[in-house]
């Protein structure tokens, strides 16, 4: 790099930060400001969403109730009528045996269902039977039928069965069935359809010139599709002109969760209605759950909408389904951003402008710090240089090359003193790096112990419960199996092959206990050590293991060299030995095999290796292996390994692990030759130093 390019780097340095020291006032009060209209405008927009929402939500409710009192009121019309009630006199005057059977009543009643748009009527009597048909008395009870009785018109929404949509009509049930869509964001079910449905039930008593209720006229609206019916509500909330924007206005019905009647648009559906799909599980836990109003922007169907829930409640008191109102959130976060995108647009304007004029009233503040800046790459190359300030400079930059003068005589003084001591510092930093190393492993090493007691702490309490209510049952079998034998005698011996295996599984559920009990307390189960031949005791096990060798055609070789005694349990290092053994056994499928090596370790111990050429294990499974009922091996209890890694904890001795997938697993154990004593924080683990090829 040449002179003049390292002086115009570094003025173009000055000259940026001249600018952000000017400008930065500037762009933190623009974005402090940007940010409050940001965050204020999005309050109120979203308030007065909410408002707005809310509103609708109330025009829908009330024009929900407002068509459920006008169905009431045309169904008094009707039965007020002088048609219906000709045919109705008419039909009480041809009364037999209690029974209406009029032809012309049953017509008439037809011809007003037609009329008025609901979706049936029918003629009881006070008890609740057709009183054109009386043996026909499966009518859904309502208690609307009891209030009617008192001589009230009543109408409310109740949810009838299939049986009784059927039972009224068999093409209003099939109406109201509505295959169920899966949701997003709903919370699964296990149905597919739902046969239910909601209706509008209406009752307009019939009286005598007496004032007493004769009959019932029974009359209701279904909700499941009712499509003219939901639009006529969304008319009244959503008319022309009520929304900005280009939002769209949605009304929706819901029998519990799921959309019966609604406009909201079908995904991947044209012109469909989203009918079947379901409500989101966090609007359905507050307004059906909870029976609170949802104000808020709500997930529906496949898109955001800014939200009302009312719960609608039957006439029983309980909450049976929603109505909803709302309109899409996008097209107004749409126009948001867009004006927020212009109000940027302007601050930065603002912003440009200004730093124009920054940097033009700047330009005499630049030039003494050029002759600066190429002064200073002199010195970068190795010159001796001085600032030479002009006279016409400013008081303020006359100072600093002063100064800096005097600190280039300073720096010149402390750089031999400084390189020299950045050689000792080098020296010391890989002398500090090389310990801390070291105490890194010893650290990793003890994080894995206190795992592996922390593991074992955590269900030493629940296994040595466990254990003890189990060990008390099979002794009492044990006991009465001995009395059973000796009750029966003779007899006994035709079941003496069954007793066999009683006490057999007996003892193995015993064996299974003792395990546990020795994992949960070791220390209770530990025997003194003493200082032993560990080579004798290597091969005291092939005899114990020859049958499961002789089964896989397994070859066991002894490479034993260790010619120093260890400070071990005899006895429970013949267990440790044993489960690994089995565990290669379990390994190698047929024909391989096992090798076990000893080896004295500088005076300090001996270091054991068992190795297999079975199927190895991969990374996942060699961190478990130790871990209390973990096992691979088919039958096995998962804690062989477990209660071997306690027995050498007991005794301070280590094990670990080295496995690869298809190429066999070794384990390795060191035993010391000294008494068991606690080692320092900062010994360093001979065995961690042979596993890792440190030595």
């Amino acid at each position: 790099m040449t002179s003049s390019t390292t002086a115009t780097s570094k003025l173009r340095s000055i000259r940026t930060r001249l600018l952000i020291l000017v400008l930065l006032p500037l762009l933190l009060m623009a974005s402090v400001l940007v940010a409050l209209l940001y965050f204020w405008t999005t309050d109120v927009g979203y308030r007065h969403l909410l408002m707005k929402v809310s509103t609708d939500l109330a025009v829908a409710n009330e024009s929900f109730h407002n068509t459920q009192e006008n169905y009431l009121t045309e169904l008094a019309l009707l039965a007020q009528s002088r048609e219906f009630r000709k045919f109705y006199l008419a039909s009480k005057a041809l009364e037999h045996s209690k029974v209406i059977s009029s032809s012309a009543l049953a017509g008439q009643l037809q011809k007003m269902q037609l009329n008025s748009g609901l979706d049936f009527i029918q003629l009881l009597d006070p008890s609740g039977c057709q009183l054109l048909n009386l043996a026909s008395c499966e009518f859904h009870q309502s208690p609307l039928l009891q209030q009617a009785l008192i001589g009230r018109a009543v109408s409310g929404v109740e949810v009838f069965s299939a049986a009784h949509l059927n039972y009224l009509s068999p093409e209003l049930a099939q109406r109201a069935k509505l295959q169920l869509a899966d949701t997003e964001r709903a919370i699964p079910v296990q149905r597919k359809s739902e046969e239910r449905g909601m209706l509008l039930h209406l009752v307009y008593p019939l009286t005598d010139e007496q004032g007493r209720v004769q009959a019932l006229l029974s009359a209701g609206v279904l909700m499941n599709g009712n499509a003219t019916f939901v639009d006529h509500i969304k008319e009244t909330v959503y008319g022309a002109g009520s929304l900005d924007f280009d939002s769209v206005g949605t009304v929706t019905i819901f029998l519990q969760d799921v959309r019966i009647s609604t406009n909201v648009p079908a995904v991947q559906k044209p012109g469909a209605r989203a009918l079947g799909t379901r409500v989101s599980e966090q609007v359905r836990q507050k307004v059906l759950v909870q029976g609170e109003r949802w104000l808020d922007r709500a997930f529906v169907v496949s898109d955001w909408y800014i939200s009302g829930y009312l719960p609608i409640v039957d006439v029983y008191g309980e909450r049976v389904g929603m109505i909803y109102a709302g309109f899409l959130e996008a097209p107004f976060k749409s126009q948001f951003y867009r004006w927020m995108w212009q109000l940027l647009v302007i601050f930065a304007v603002i912003v440009l402008v200004c730093a124009l004029l920054v940097v033009r009233g700047a330009k005499g503040i630049f030039k003494p710090i050029e002759g600066m800046v190429t002064v200073i790459s002199q010195i970068r190359r190795g010159q001796r240089q001085r600032i030479d300030i002009p006279v016409n400079t400013s008081s303020e930059l006359l100072t600093l090359g002063v100064e800096f003068n005097l600190m280039l005589d300073q720096l010149e003084r402390q750089h031999d003193h400084i390189q020299e001591s950045a050689e000792q510092l080098e020296i010391k930093i890989n002398q500090r790096t090389k310990s801390l190393n070291q105490h890194i492993k010893l650290l990793q090493r003890t994080r894995e112990q206190l795992v592996a007691k922390e593991k074992l702490a955590a269900i030493g309490e629940l296994t040595a419960g466990i254990a003890h209510e189990i060990n008390n049952p099979t002794t009492v079998i044990l006991g009465y199996l001995d009395l059973l034998v000796a009750e029966l005698g003779e007899a006994g011996d035709k079941v003496s092959e069954e007793v066999a295996l009683i006490v057999q599984q007996v003892d193995r559920i015993r064996s299974i206990i003792n395990d546990l009990l020795q994992f949960s307390r070791p220390y209770d189960y530990s025997s003194p050590v003493l200082k032993i031949d560990i080579n004798a005791v290597v091969k005291s096990t092939q005899v114990l293991i020859k049958h499961d060798l002789q089964q896989k055609n397994i070859r066991l070789v002894l490479d034993l060299r260790a010619s120093c005694e260890v400070y071990c349990n005899r006895q429970q290092m013949l267990q440790v030995l044993i489960n690994l053994i089995v565990n290669a056994v379990a390994a190698i499928n047929s024909d391989g095999r096992i090798t076990i090596r000893s080896r004295n370790w500088r005076q300090q111990g001996v270091i054991l290796s068992i190795r297999d050429n079975g199927c190895g294990m991969s990374e996942q499974i060699v961190s478990r292996i130790f871990d209390p009922f973990f096992s691979k091996t088919p039958g096995g209890t998962g804690l062989g390994l477990s209660v071997s890694y306690s027995i050498l904890q007991g005794m301070q001795a280590e094990i670990a692990v080295r496995s690869r997938p298809g190429s066999g697993t070794v384990f390795f154990i060191w035993l010391p030759n000294s008494l068991p004593v606690a080692k320092a924080a900062s010994q360093t683990d001979p065995f961690q130093q042979y596993l890792t090829g440190s030595v």
